[in-house]
């Protein structure tokens, strides 16, 4: 009798002790998770390729990564940089990477080429190319440009934005003469090589140069006739989206997090991102707290979600990209993003 309760009572604890654990290949059955727990859930890789090399515009990502913020939503967030700035956009369209920071006007050329790319998010929600001159200089508007020489990296947006702006400030774009000087913008300003620059960033050649002792005066394209346009967007195939809408949901979910994480702790936020410099490109943490300082507001959706993208802004930069014949064919502008 005493042999038969023992062996009873070891059953009931084996059988106990089995409801009460849970094991890798059947998450969510212990009693101290939930079933929908992120910590017992296998999380799901996802690649993101960046525009450039980490810098302050980037925080928002690392914070969401260092922070745990990807890991809440289930998501494995590898974060690469392009050997190029056209391969973001290359990568995603051929299914090689899952998403990619790329540029508005460059997602709707893209389209006007039959590439099948959405924007799934706005980042910065408004240009940060300017128009720079030496702040000492003659140039005192886009129209003083005539017969002077503008340096820009030989893409065709950069010439559309200085045709516009001098045509909207009364003078003739046909007597401004452009040269290509590739991405070397800054030595082309401080060795007076060129009279202007376009291509650059508010946020960072117009800082660097003003360390080196350039000081430059800035003109802003959208005074200029230059729709407003969102300088960086979140991309994907048209594809992916429309297969794992939830992947992005959640992707969305955790970076508005790590905005506001930079928001409210801008210096903390920073610190995260220089952890993660391209040794190639060593970030100066003077320019980038000042970069980060300019960049929030112009990343700030007010009473939007962040990254929420405006009907409008698509529409009325397709049209512009068209009449200055940057796009070939009209592009459905409602087709090019869309939002979670």
């Amino acid at each position: 009798m005493k042999k038969w309760f023992y062996i009873m009572l070891c059953l009931s604890l084996l059988l106990l002790s089995g409801c009460g654990a849970g094991n890798a290949n059947n998450p969510g059955t212990s009693g101290n998770n939930s079933a929908g727990s992120p910590s017992n859930q296998k999380l799901q890789k996802i690649s993101l390729m960046l525009d450039w090399y980490p810098n302050a515009v980037h925080s928002f990502l690392y914070a969401a990564q260092a922070n745990g913020y990807f890991k809440e939503q289930g998501l494995d967030v590898d974060i690469k940089m392009p050997a190029d700035t056209n391969d973001p956009l290359k990568l995603v369209a051929a299914g090689q990477i899952d998403m990619a920071i790329s540029y508005e006007p460059e997602v709707l050329v893209a389209r006007g080429e039959n590439i099948p790319v959405q924007s799934f998010g706005a980042l910065v929600r408004h240009p940060l190319n300017c128009l720079m001159v030496p702040a000492d200089g003659p140039i005192q508007s886009p129209k003083d440009l005539v017969g002077k020489t503008v340096g820009y990296p030989s893409i065709p947006l950069d010439e559309a934005i200085v045709h516009t702006m001098v045509t909207s400030a009364g003078g003739n774009p046909q007597q401004v003469k452009m040269v290509d000087v590739g991405f070397d913008l800054i030595p082309a300003m401080a060795t007076k090589k060129t009279d202007a620059l376009i291509g650059g960033y508010i946020n960072h050649e117009t800082l660097l140069l003003d360390k080196e002792g350039h000081p430059m005066r800035t003109f802003n394209p959208t005074k200029y006739g230059v729709p407003d346009y969102y300088e960086l967007v979140l991309v994907a195939g048209e594809k992916g989206i429309k297969e794992k809408p939830e992947v992005f949901k959640k992707f969305m979910t955790a970076i508005a997090k790590g905005q506001k994480y930079v928001q409210d702790h801008p210096d903390k936020g920073l610190s995260i991102l220089l952890q993660h410099e391209d040794k190639s490109s060593p970030l100066d943490k003077g320019v980038e707290t000042k970069s980060l300082q300019i960049l929030l507001p112009l990343m700030d959706a007010k009473d939007k979600p962040f990254g929420y993208q405006d009907a409008a802004s698509w529409e009325n930069v397709a049209k512009w990209l068209y009449n200055n014949k940057v796009l070939k064919t009209p592009v459905k502008a409602q087709d090019a993003f869309v939002n979670f």
